[in-house]
């Protein structure tokens, strides 16, 4: 067995094909991360030697939450790609399909390096959240975001794109839930909280019925 395959063993069965494969496409993300870091500050230093964990199972957790009817997923702040650039290794050749959401060019091209490298289901958009618009996207099922901003200010983002059907998902860390409270002064909305695999202090928000408080 690949020595990096129980970091993601736990995923085996959402994977769309065998974990062999997936392993193999991750480690080559990884190869691509390493070369880019040089230049580009993708990910912290002291988490780049641990990107198995800190990293591609962190993200592959999602895997969980998604459902089969979901087609089109939002990553928000994407920057080195995580979650959504090991959520489309892991469901290559399915219909679902990621739209990331990046403002900072040379990430932009680290990202689309990686998705045309790996033949991936990727659109990478070189703005930020507030600029896309759903109507060019067409209905989202899911909306993403790792280590971008406040629970308050991704509702923000992601309210705009949120149709009837939309959830958010959201990775989290200790102050998940003084993160909430603050959210609930602005924003209605349901919140599903999943302890997180990888982090014993981090979760999983998933949220529904977004919208703004009447006042």
């Amino acid at each position: 067995m690949d020595l990096h395959q129980p970091a993601i063993a736990p995923y085996g069965e959402y994977l769309s094909r065998p974990i062999a494969d997936v392993s193999d496409d991750l480690e080559s993300y990884a190869q691509l991360l390493r070369k880019w870091q040089k230049v580009q500050n993708l990910v912290s230093r002291e988490t780049l030697d641990a990107v198995w964990s800190r990293h591609f199972a962190d993200s592959l957790q999602v895997l969980k939450l998604l459902r089969p009817a979901d087609r089109v997923v939002v990553d928000l702040g994407s920057g080195g790609g995580f979650p959504a650039l090991p959520l489309a290794i892991a469901l290559k050749d399915t219909p679902i399909r990621f739209v990331l959401v990046e403002p900072n060019g040379r990430k932009v091209s680290f990202l689309r390096t990686v998705a045309r490298e790996l033949g991936l289901a990727v659109t990478v958009e070189s703005r930020r959240s507030n600029e896309l618009n759903s109507r060019e996207t067409g209905p989202i099922d899911v909306v993403s975001a790792r280590a971008l901003a406040s629970l308050n200010e991704l509702c923000g983002m992601a309210a705009p794109l949120f149709g009837a059907q939309t959830r958010a998902i959201f990775h989290k860390g200790r102050e998940h839930l003084e993160e909430l409270a603050e959210s609930r002064l602005v924003w209605d909305h349901d919140v599903l909280i999943i302890p997180s695999d990888t982090d014993p202090n981090g979760v999983l928000l998933e949220l529904s019925n977004l919208s703004l408080k009447n006042r």
